[in-house]
């Protein structure tokens, strides 16, 4: 009589439901439009996850944030660990299939940039787990989070310790990967430099398949090519990022200006300031908005939430935009009794309208977490799920005053209808070895114009999307060279002129790490097919 252990019962179990869920993944991919190669080399994968097949019952894999391209996958992976990742892009590599992969996070691109038509979604956010380590006497503390691990549960998990990342993004509902795949960037980027400049170590699923663990150490090419990489090197699976401690409030302040150029000035001086300097803030950003009434000047960052702006308190000399600098100072409950006396010393020297300077205290977390708020307020007004043509750009400090007279006082004179974000990085604090590109300038500008087209249709997708090739037309006309952050380029010539310089890098690194183009198709570097890498192959 054969007697079985426990062991031996529960392996024979989840053999069953293995083979059970293959079985599933053939009977369904029976239907498909995939090739009978592809649609074997799918189904026999060894999953602790799933794939599906039916992509049309899962809508969110063939759109994003942006609503504006929607492309349908073929397959649908929700991988429930790294291998899985590991067997798809292993599978998919070794054989001539035509598949492209992309791996999606939050869904919160705007141009289809993690989307993959005719190939296979990784649904990363199947893939979860975060754990802090408070590090011992003398160690830098850190967290190590899955790539599909939102930055608001890093954040939740960190502040349990007492604990934050040290630069994060404005929006938190973002995946861990998909902004490391960018660069991460946000007020506090002046201080500590980008997210992407406070990674200690990645995981990472490159387009051969292989599972590599890098730092700036060990298999340091890989490591700084896929940090801002817009995935085209590897998948990152797993990210170890530094910590500090985190405050326990913060003095929130918007000042409003008239003239640009204080505003910038203002903006410059303090993100110069050291980090220990008692004259320093800890967040610095600029926004940009209308003085007018027009309808797609709904959104107004100031002031706080049951304040109110006293209009005639405008100066009369200001013109069609005004200027909102918003800043905060951290702060523990013990000094809570000298804080306001610190920041009134600290705005004094500024160039502000000394009448409009609206100020509130927050804890850390709300303050973290402000941009959700937002969200809620605009889902209640079906405002969230509507297309975004967004355009983010790379400024040269030397430009940024033209830039202001024929974009934000010229084209966007009448309203833009979201939030424009104006405000200062410092080159220094990124490191140059990774993928991303910046102006050649130290100081260069973030300006993110965050629109969104109104269910109405006033202003439409379209007008808005024309609006910033205009844009970039006038700028190219002006001699401002600037750089587009998260790129939105569609031909490889394109490419070509926005890496410059760094373009033979990046080629080199494509081929050591994904020299079939399988990775991230969404971005529209390389065709499947694409001469550059055949004949560079070749070389």
């Amino acid at each position: 009589m054969l007697i079985l252990s426990w062991g031996q019962i529960l392996a024979l179990l989840l053999l069953f439901v293995r083979t059970a869920i293959v079985g599933l993944a053939n009977s369904s991919c029976s239907g498909s439009p995939l090739s009978a190669q592809d649609c074997a080399a799918l189904s026999s994968l060894s999953l602790h996850g799933h794939i599906t097949f039916a992509t049309a019952t899962s809508p969110a894999s063939s759109s994003d944030f942006g609503r504006i391209h929607r492309r349908l996958p073929r397959s649908i992976l929700y991988p429930s660990s790294v291998r899985d990742i590991a067997s798809l892009v292993r599978a998919v590599h070794d054989t001539s299939s035509p598949l492209r992969i992309a791996a999606r996070g939050a869904g919160h691109s705007v141009a289809g940039q993690a989307q993959a038509g005719d190939g296979v979604v990784i649904e990363m956010g199947s893939l979860r787990g975060i754990k802090v380590s408070e590090g011992k006497p003398g160690e830098q503390p850190y967290v190590e989070a899955m790539g599909g691990e939102l930055w608001i549960d890093v954040v939740r998990e960190s502040l349990k310790y007492g604990l934050a990342p040290r630069s994060l993004t404005d929006y938190l509902f973002l995946s861990v990967g998909g902004t490391l795949s960018n660069a991460g960037v946000s007020g506090q980027a002046f201080r500590y430099g980008p997210q992407i400049s406070n990674v200690l170590e990645l995981e990472v699923v490159t387009g051969n398949g292989e599972i590599v663990r890098c730092s700036p150490v060990d298999h340091a090419d890989l490591f700084f090519a896929v940090l801002g990489g817009l995935g085209q090197f590897g998948i990152i699976t797993k990210a170890k990022i530094n910590l500090e401690r985190a405050p326990q409030k913060v003095k929130w302040i918007r000042a409003l200006y008239s003239d640009f150029k204080a505003f910038t000035r203002d903006q410059e001086l303090l993100i110069a300031r050291p980090k220990d300097s008692p004259n320093s803030f800890d967040y610095v950003e600029g926004s940009v908005i209308v003085n007018n009434n027009h309808p797609s000047n709904e959104y107004k960052p100031i002031p706080f939430h049951g304040q109110t702006l006293n209009a005639s308190l405008i100066p009369p000399s200001a013109g069609p935009v005004l200027y909102c600098l918003e800043l905060t100072k951290n702060y523990d409950e013990d000094e809570s009794a000298t804080i306001d006396e610190t920041v009134s010393s600290l705005l004094a020297p500024l160039g502000h309208v000394p009448s409009l300077v609206f100020s509130k205290d927050a804890s850390y977390f709300e303050f973290l977490n402000r941009v959700h708020d937002g969200e809620i307020r605009l889902r209640k007004k079906g405002l969230w799920d509507v297309p975004h043509p967004w355009m983010n750009l790379l400024v040269p400090k030397s430009k940024i005053e033209e830039f202001d007279a024929l974009v934000f006082r010229e084209i966007l004179r009448k309203g833009i209808n979201g939030p424009l974000l104006v405000y200062p990085l410092d080159k220094m604090k990124w490191d140059s070895r990774t993928s991303v590109v910046m102006p050649d300038e130290n100081i260069f500008y973030l300006v993110g114009m965050l629109r969104y087209a109104t269910p109405s249709g006033v202003p439409s997708v379209n007008s808005l999307v024309d609006q910033n090739k205009e844009i970039l037309r006038v700028c190219k006309s002006a001699g401002i060279h600037l750089k587009q952050y998260i790129p939105q380029l569609s031909s490889e010539e394109e490419w070509r002129e926005h890496y410059g310089s760094s373009w033979s890098l990046f080629l080199r690194r494509k081929l050591a790490y994904d020299p079939k183009a399988i990775l991230a198709p969404g971005q529209n570097i390389f065709a499947p097919s694409s001469s550059t890498l055949k004949l560079s192959s070749a070389l």
